[in-house]
């Protein structure tokens, strides 16, 4: 038990640190492979670092194909109003980031019914603003996903890393509680034979004293 808390602790930590330096926003990864015939998010987060300064951004959506040289403009998102540029995503693309109309740090879109052609890889850029007193600073945040299109779903790398970590650690944790229940049963079998010796060396001296005093008695007769 103590190991385990001593594993836990460092864990708890981190979290609690992350979630205090940024409580509202958390850049996560996206997932990279898709099931043909099924629906599919494209996650696309950039954390606004300076949540005091007030901010408006714009979305924008390239898909290059697979084989395929030059990036198309594909979607577009702005005050709250999303545009379908390229045809070969018309009717199958909706928003899935977020609801704000001007400070958007999720702008994920949601592909319905993916087809093998929809294999390439995607860039999201956002074009923000922040405001200052004085002036309005412009930048700009590009993320990148290799999108793969499968028959069938797979099971991920990083799913695998972690159910054989969970294995190793059930394991070695079992280990630990082995050796403990050994190292005790040790001891107290190692007590165990120090109070019997000692009863049995205490019982002998009574038995010799009762002994003596039995040879007194006969003595004085």
């Amino acid at each position: 038990m103590t190991a385990l808390r001593l594993l836990l602790v460092p864990a708890l930590l981190c979290a609690l640190q992350v979630s205090l330096c940024n409580a509202a926003c958390a850049e996560v990864d996206s997932d990279t492979e898709a099931v043909v015939g099924q629906g599919f998010k494209l996650g696309c987060i950039s954390c606004k670092m300076r949540g005091e300064v007030e901010g408006s951004a714009t979305v924008d959506w390239f898909f290059r194909a697979k084989g395929e040289s030059d990036y198309v403009h594909i979607y577009n998102y702005e005050d709250e109003t999303p545009t379908i540029v390229d045809e070969r995503f018309e009717d199958r693309v909706d928003w899935n980031g977020s609801k704000k109309t001007t400070d958007i740090q999720d702008a994920s879109i949601y592909i319905l019914n993916v087809t093998f052609n929809d294999t390439g890889t995607y860039r999201c850029l956002f074009n923000r603003v922040l405001t200052y007193p004085y002036y309005e600073f412009q930048t700009k945040a590009i993320k990148y996903i290799q999108l793969s299109v499968v028959a069938k779903a797979t099971r991920g790398t990083a799913s695998i890393v972690s159910e054989v970590m969970m294995y190793v650690s059930i394991i070695g944790l079992q280990l630990w509680l082995l050796v403990e229940m050994i190292y005790c049963y040790r001891k107290i079998a190692a007590a165990g034979d120090e109070a019997l010796r000692e009863s049995a060396a205490e019982y002998l001296a009574i038995a010799s004293e009762s002994k003596d005093n039995c040879a007194g008695v006969q003595v004085a007769e």
